[in-house]
């Protein structure tokens, strides 16, 4: 044998074990996935349930303080027009009445906004810790090696939002209830 025929068989014997590669390779493909936590957020049926919850907890706090702000803004307008014709003494008394009514009123939305950002946390966060469960059983069964949940691009084929939606969906077979002392039950009380 030449050296130049060795020297060629020895290039080509790669290429030929390479052309043999891509059965082998198939196997340790990697797998990516993707979920969109916004569309969850949306979507999913726990957290529409969050929102519903949290609406009602402070509907009646939200009402009142409603009209709060427009008892104040009638009140307000009323000193407005009525103002040229008080003493000295009734126009400041009602302008500390006013500012002390609005200094409430301020301070009991500031309340009602922290406590609905609190109670908004909480919920969603039970809402992120079952929807990365199912993430988790997703990909497990799917047998993903990653799954994004924040990307620049990301090919629509990757996108498992939709199976995450639906799994979360299909966990949330028996509804809960909150009992007396906080923690959930399911409906019907058993």
């Amino acid at each position: 044998m030449t050296p130049l025929l060795r020297a060629a068989g020895a290039l080509l014997v790669p290429v030929f074990m390479a052309a043999g590669l891509p059965a082998a390779h198939a196997q340790d493909t990697f797998r990516i996935g993707f979920v969109n936590p916004d569309r969850v957020l949306r979507e999913a049926q726990p957290a529409k349930a969050a929102q519903a919850k949290l609406e009602a907890e402070f509907l009646k706090r939200e009402k009142d303080l409603t009209a709060q702000g427009a008892a104040l803004k009638a009140a307000s307008e009323q000193f407005e027009r009525e103002a040229s014709t008080l003493s000295e003494t009734q126009r400041v008394t009602r302008q500390r009445q006013l500012v002390d009514q609005d200094r409430d009123f301020q301070r009991r939305r500031r309340e009602f906004q922290e406590d609905l950002n609190a109670r908004k946390n909480e919920e969603l966060q039970q809402v992120y810790e079952r929807a990365n469960r199912v993430v988790k059983q997703v990909a497990e069964a799917e047998k993903y090696d990653a799954i994004l949940q924040e990307a620049i691009y990301i090919n629509p084929k990757h996108d498992i939002t939709e199976k995450v939606i639906k799994a979360l969906n299909a966990s949330t077979n028996t509804p809960t209830t909150p009992s007396a002392n906080g923690s959930a039950t399911p409906a019907g009380g058993k």
